[in-house]
């Protein structure tokens, strides 16, 4: 027999791959952060907001422009039509790819975003249920209105109803064709499998967030958000659901004639506060981020990456 190999020097043993999150609410900084640090670092990234998932929601969404994607290669942005919606399973799908290509290719993967479901879908390995869109049921929910279906789903499922605002018409829907399609509650039907991943997570959550929703409010009606509301509207009907999601709704309004763009501006403003606040509570209860300093959030995001690099 042979001689047993000798055992492995002590830290020897490799390092499952680091996984990079760089997350907070809207508005909070991500795009300008995470394109010094996908330079910093040569690492691509891979968005995580689920607006930005649709073509011709640029303005509404703060899609990051042509210019910053020539910068950086982004990915996971304009996977479907606004009218074809993609689901929470389909989406993972697409960004498990993505992951492991990065991990492949670069050594380390990048996602930025804040839609807190769809992160924690990839980084906790949720297993969501693998259910195809009803358009016949989507359609009976829209002419319900929102207001009924959310409550509708309060009724049914009350736990996803707590965690899905009532103005959010896509989720809403979601949860009720799952719920229909499956006779079971979404809430009992997802289970998890984390990757083999390394997560590093990195949180902006600036002292002067609702000071800069203001601002960007503003920026994104000065940038044409009623004009490609109109053109969604033209080209896809004002019954859209995304077209009822936060600065969509109001320019839809103003088109209408029942919002001036004043007014418009304020309600975008206060339900994007309103947003912003259920995003923090979630990061805070469902993340552990590291939260960067407001003064100099990217060398203290560049330790930590370092740090976890090694």
């Amino acid at each position: 027999m042979s001689d047993p190999s000798p055992p492995a020097a002590p830290g020897s043993a490799q390092l499952p791959p680091l996984v990079v999150v760089l997350l907070g609410p809207t508005a909070s900084g991500k795009t300008a952060l995470a394109l010094e640090l996908a330079e910093r670092y040569e690492l691509e990234i891979l968005n995580i907001d689920s607006r930005q998932l649709y073509e011709g929601m640029d303005v509404g969404t703060a899609k990051p422009t042509a210019k910053q994607r020539a910068r950086v290669p982004h990915h996971l942005v304009d996977l479907r039509r606004p009218d074809q919606p993609i689901t929470l399973r389909e989406f993972q799908d697409e960004a498990l790819a993505m992951v492991n290509r990065s991990l492949n290719e670069r050594g380390a993967a990048f996602l930025v975003g804040g839609s807190g479901l769809y992160l924690k879908a990839l980084t906790a390995g949720l297993k969501p249920p693998s259910v195809a869109p009803q358009p016949a049921l989507r359609k009976q929910l829209a002419q319900l209105g929102q207001a009924a279906c959310h409550q509708l789903l309060m009724d049914a499922d009350p736990e996803a109803g707590a965690r899905i605002s009532a103005a959010d018409a896509v989720r809403t829907q979601r949860a009720l064709e799952v719920l229909y399609a499956t006779g079971r509650a979404m809430s009992s039907q997802t289970s998890a499998s984390p990757p083999p991943w390394r997560v590093l997570e990195l949180g902006l959550n600036p002292a002067d967030l609702r000071q800069r929703i203001s601002q960007r409010t503003e920026e994104l009606y000065a940038q044409g958000l009623i004009e490609e509301t109109q053109q969604l509207k033209q080209q896809y009907g004002a019954d859209l659901p995304l077209l009822q999601t936060i600065g969509y709704g109001e320019a839809l309004q103003v088109l209408g004639g029942h919002l001036d763009r004043t007014s418009a501006i304020a309600q975008t403003t206060k339900r994007t506060q309103q947003f912003a606040k259920r995003q923090r509570t979630w990061f805070r209860r469902q993340h552990q981020p590291h939260w960067l300093s407001d003064t100099d959030p990217f060398n203290d995001a560049s330790q930590q990456i370092e740090a976890g690099l090694v």
